[in-house]
């Protein structure tokens, strides 16, 4: 398995994200400038330039039509994916962290950092199907986390909000009336920050990822915690094949060790467990840093991988891949 080394970000990964199709690929990092590549050979289709901080995260309508970005630069803008172009801004009183389109496009969720005075917010907008009739007014605004809010995605349906962040607790809320419904268990639940949260294919479980050394799976609808995938480092991204059952961690190390030079130069692996049995079946090197960003191609024959490193590697699986047996 010959990764494609896509050189395009001058900074550290932070987020990447394929369309429907599996065609497109997404990445953001703190350049200011989201990219867009073929997703099969890796070569650059175009850039969003507009942002003026770091891009966080980012999500595309199921037509391809749209992009939302949220950056550092206090706005989440949304584009057309095809030329390139703004179609308009929401701006914000602080960082826009984490963006998710609901099923049908037709609401986003942004989630914006705690800054100076402000708590960390879940803001809910509508997205009208013309550009020139976009509002930048929210539907709700969802408070009552502890600091940063690193992703929030929608649930079944559109009926529920699932969040998580700086405080590792995970959070449903009721996206029509803003309610929260609940909260994860202090003892089955992770003991530092959540940085990395992925939802499974049919949506009925998802994952999340933490400081904590760990990755746990959960059930959407009633958040019990099903399994737990222990590792040695903080855990950055987490993904999961929509054709297997594996869950992909990818991390950093300890900022102790971060010194310790060591021969094998990249060394930085994404992590694959099998889902059910909780066991580590493989891992692939090759980023230069702690890996940021993971995302799984919609076909499950592909994956890619956004580092600190400033690359995203592009790996199409090999056939025996396929047939790995524990």
């Amino acid at each position: 398995m010959r990764p494609i080394l896509m050189k395009g970000h001058e900074r550290p990964l932070t987020f990447l994200k394929y369309n429907r199709e599996g065609d497109l690929l997404f990445s953001c990092a703190k350049d200011h400038t989201p990219t867009v590549w073929f997703a099969d050979n890796g070569e650059r289709l175009g850039t969003y330039r507009g942002h003026n901080g770091a891009v966080w995260c980012c999500d595309v309508s199921r037509d391809s039509m749209r992009l939302i970005t949220g950056s550092a630069d206090t706005t989440a803008k949304l584009w057309s994916v095809q030329n390139g172009t703004q179609l308009f801004t929401f701006n914000f009183d602080s960082p826009a962290r984490s963006v998710d389109f609901s099923i049908g496009d037709k609401l986003a969720v942004i989630t914006t950092d705690p800054f100076m005075e402000l708590p960390s917010a879940i803001h809910i907008k509508r997205i009208a199907r013309d550009p020139a009739d976009q509002t930048s007014e929210s539907v709700h605004v969802l408070r009552g986390h502890q600091g940063r809010i690193a992703r929030a995605v929608w649930g079944p349906l559109n009926r529920t909000i699932i969040s998580a962040g700086e405080d590792a607790v995970i959070r449903i809320w009721d996206s029509e009336t803003g309610k929260l419904l609940r909260e994860s268990d202090k003892e089955t639940g992770h003991k530092k920050a959540i940085t990395s949260l992925a939802k499974s294919v049919d949506g009925s479980h998802f994952v999340t990822g933490s400081q904590d050394k760990s990755a746990k799976l959960w059930d959407i609808r009633t958040l019990t915690l099903i399994k737990t995938y222990a590792t040695e480092r903080p855990v950055n991204a987490v993904t999961m094949s929509p054709l297997l059952d594996h869950v992909v961690l990818g991390g950093g190390q300890d900022a102790s060790a971060v010194t310790m030079t060591d021969h094998r130069a990249g060394k930085f692996e994404a992590k694959f467990f099998d889902k059910i049995l909780q066991e580590e079946i493989g891992g692939v090197k090759g980023h230069f840093g702690p890996i940021n960003a993971l995302a799984f191609n919609p076909d499950g024959k592909s994956f890619s991988s956004g580092g600190e490193d400033g690359y995203v590697r592009l790996h199409h699986f090999d056939p025996d891949y396929f047939n790995i047996k524990i």
